[in-house]
């Protein structure tokens, strides 16, 4: 029997593990992580002599990168979860006087470069010269990418072409822009590039194709690239600026690659996605292997893994979640693949909680049109409630052109250390699968009924079906109000996070700047005005019967409160038990721990009143 038996508390004690990520690494191998100790993400500086600094404490969460030459950060950070995000700066001088001479930085100790409340501004490149960011201030919609100059203060718009821009990368020597914005087009983006001031698109706007993880090679010829141009997976591709020539440097023919190329060109990291997992190489800028990266995990299981490049190519940071790692960060030499532990969460648990992590089996799930729907079950651990046994939830995960993958979810680890299976799907129009798997879901109730086949499957895991539960936030709280109401004889109960309950009401009223992509996901209103109606939970209202617990942030710029209040008016009035919780300082999701730890024990006793056997 483990350790962690007879501990009430588990749920909280999951619910409050920290983590970490890598945002900078400066030229002295010193790592600006993110870390959430005092409750949300905040900055912290890791010494190469492994000293911490906590640098800001502000009242949300923050992200943020070194600025070249000089000691000092720039800070994203928004207002109880708006993401309107504006762009301070943070002397770090103040830090540097010695050991715990300096507190962390509030909001009064940030200086403004770029504050503008009503709009977004995100950090895209901060270089020796200027801060590179994305703003929809010109009209509210579209993102346009200006350079602010550190010497003067001047700004420059560099493109102003239109669209969602997503990511932007700059050419070493400064002279020209890679802009990638999302495409009308499912699951695709587009690539343009800004030469001489000159925009011009260099990828096909019409092409179903992904362009990501893009940077420039040294010499500002050509751009490298995860796409999945002209392929079903995602490889590494070097893109001739001048000529359009497409050439592949790494591919394989069964999974997506994803890539981090050095800024220098010395190095590429490569990471192949195998189910929800990556395995890291690193390889030469042509593309031939060098060697793997070791991160030193015998026996762990596989999880995911990003990467931080030092500027000058000397190393990079993986910054790494798996089912039993939390949160670790490690220095890797690029020459051996050699990493360097920088922190773990997991080394610091105590050997109960340990032991209560779940690592989950990986599965195929039958559909009745022959379809196989992949999928993580996490096992209910084996000290939980014995009432729950056989019961089950769906976790569903957000987007929807996005994937599960095999990370730490304290939320999942929490519902398994309860005594409920976990199951974690990723049904058909989710990404990580190929182009096929990502475009079968154009118009969203295919996904759906993965839901139902899903169900159907139970019974082979021994479980019961009459006792399965719904749960997911964003596009999987939507799956969640759509499986009780379009299949209301199948689930037991469902916990809804800011999920959508009309996706017409979601579409009028998302922020602008987010319209016209959710429409490539969902369909137009001016066009799909039925099909989004018939898609709707709320059309289906009166078929609902299972219980919901609904879960909302009052500042969510992408799924308004009012998705969630009108559920819950509408399951008043017609007497089906809807529990609300509302949370004012937060937006699209619950990024305080405060929070977590209100909602979801809360969550949990609910599905614990509703699933329990005889």
């Amino acid at each position: 029997m483990s350790d962690s038996s007879h501990r009430p508390d588990l749920f909280s004690e999951l619910l409050s593990l920290r983590t970490w990520t890598a945002f900078d690494v400066d030229a002295g191998g010193r790592v600006l992580a993110g870390h959430d100790e005092h409750g949300s993400l905040q900055l912290v500086e890791l010494a190469p002599d492994g000293r911490r600094t906590q640098l800001t404490a502000l009242p949300g969460r923050c992200q943020g990168r070194y600025v070249p030459g000089r000691r000092a950060v720039v800070v994203e950070h928004d207002q109880g979860g708006d993401e309107l995000w504006q762009l301070s700066l943070l002397d770090l001088d103040r830090f540097d006087e010695g050991p715990g001479r300096a507190r962390p930085a509030g909001l009064e100790d940030l200086v403004p470069l770029v504050a503008d409340p009503a709009h977004r501004h995100a950090l895209h490149d901060v270089t020796p010269t200027a801060l590179v960011y994305a703003t929809n201030r010109r009209n509210d919609v579209d993102m346009d990418v200006v350079a602010r100059s550190w010497a003067t203060g001047d700004e420059t718009v560099l493109y102003d072409g239109g669209g969602y821009v997503g990511e932007v990368a700059a050419s070493r020597d400064g002279e020209r822009l890679a802009v990638v914005r999302l495409s009308l087009q499912p699951a695709s983006t587009v690539v343009d590039v800004v030469v001489d001031g000159e925009v011009r698109p260099v990828t096909d706007a019409d092409e179903r194709a992904a362009h990501d993880r893009v940077s420039w090679t040294p010499d500002g010829g050509a751009l490298l690239l995860s796409s999945n141009h002209d392929r079903e997976f995602r490889a590494v591709l070097r893109l001739d600026v001048a000529t359009g020539e497409w050439r592949e440097l790494v591919a394989d023919d069964a999974h997506d690659l994803w890539v981090w190329a050095a800024p220098d060109g010395s190095a590429l990291v490569v990471g192949r996605v195998v189910d929800g997992a990556t395995e890291l190489s690193v390889h030469e800028p042509d593309g031939t292997r060098r060697c793997a990266v070791d991160l030193g995990r015998p026996g762990a299981a596989p999880g995911v893994s990003t990467v931080t490049w030092a500027d000058d190519g000397s190393g990079f940071v993986t910054a790494t979640t798996a089912p039993d790692e939390p949160a670790a960060l490690h220095l890797v030499d690029p020459a051996t693949g050699a990493a360097t532990l920088l922190v773990s969460v997991a080394d610091g648990l105590e050997p109960g909680l340990r032991a209560a992590l779940t690592v989950p089996t990986v599965h195929r799930v039958p559909t009745p049109d022959g379809e196989q729907v992949p999928c993580f079950v996490y096992a209910a651990g084996e000290n939980g409630a014995p009432e729950l046994a056989g019961a089950a939830v769906l976790h569903v995960h957000g987007g929807p052109e996005a994937a599960a993958l095999r990370i730490f979810n304290p939320v999942v680890q929490a519902l398994a250390a309860a005594g409920l299976t976990v199951l974690v799907p990723n049904v058909r129009g989710s990404d990580g699968y190929g182009k096929r798997w990502v475009s079968l879901d154009e118009l969203r109730l295919d996904s759906v009924a993965d839901l139902a086949a899903l169900r159907d499957w139970l019974p082979d895991l021994g479980l019961d079906p009459e006792r399965a539960a719904l749960w997911g936030g964003s596009y999987g709280g939507y799956m969640v109000l759509a499986g009780v109401s379009m299949q209301p004889g199948l689930w037991a109960a469902g916990v809804d996070i800011v999920g959508m309950s009309s996706l017409v009401t979601f579409l009028e009223n998302t922020s602008d700047y987010r319209r016209a992509y959710r429409e490539r996901e969902y369909g137009t209103l001016a066009h799909h005005r039925d099909f989004l109606e018939a898609a709707s939970p709320l059309t289906h209202l009166a078929a609902i019967r299972a219980p919901l617990f609904v879960i909302h942030g009052a500042n969510d710029p992408r799924v308004p409160l009012s998705e969630a209040e009108q559920i819950k008016a509408a399951l008043d009035g017609a007497g089906v038990p809807c529990e609300l919780r509302v949370y004012g300082d937060e937006g699209h999701g619950l990024a305080r721990r405060t929070n977590r730890l209100d909602a979801y024990p809360a969550a949990l006793a609910f599905l614990e009143r509703h699933l329990r056997g005889a």
